[in-house]
């Protein structure tokens, strides 16, 4: 059984996941209006993943015997200067859900819950590739100065990505 006190701390993280789904699902409609259809490609797999995180914690919390609270989600931002600019609020955001990450790691071992802290290992190590993949675009983006030929060939390169989900 999952203690109280670790099932609203999932129960908020569940929210933060669903945000960062329509945070992503935002840049990928402002970027989709823009004519970078590779760079849009990128977040909505990146959505895919955001949801794919959330339902994790939603089967969690259930099989655990708690109850799944779901919240108002806040709106995202929707206007952007710029694909620069969207990779920073990206990458920040990826530090962000780290953090929480890890202050959910620390509940789990305030409870002494050794399943949540298998659990959450595995979002630990998931949250390492999400911000190694915002920062790498993000410098890459930098590199180029966000605009001529070589936005091009990353909207090509980021086109080809595709959604694969993690082996359970």
């Amino acid at each position: 059984m999952i203690s109280k006190k670790l099932q609203d701390a999932i129960n908020k993280q569940i929210n933060k996941e669903l945000y960062s789904e329509y945070l992503y699902l935002s840049m990928a409609a402002y970027l989709e209006s823009i004519g970078l259809e590779g760079f849009a490609n990128f977040f909505k797999v990146q959505i895919q993943e955001e949801r794919f995180h959330a339902m994790k914690f939603f089967d969690y919390v259930n099989e655990r015997g708690g109850r799944v609270i779901l919240e108002a989600i806040d709106r995202p931002q929707i206007e952007f200067k710029s694909p620069v600019e969207i990779f920073e609020i990206a990458y920040n955001h990826e530090q962000y859900v780290t953090k929480l990450i890890n202050e959910l790691m620390e509940v789990a071992i305030k409870e002494n819950d050794h399943a949540a802290k298998s659990f959450l290992n595995w979002y630990i190590d998931e949250q390492v590739e999400e911000e190694a993949s915002m920062d790498k675009i993000l410098n890459q983006l930098k590199m180029i100065g966000g605009k001529g030929q070589g936005m091009l060939m990353l909207d090509k390169e980021l086109a080809a990505r595709t959604f694969t989900p993690p082996a359970q």
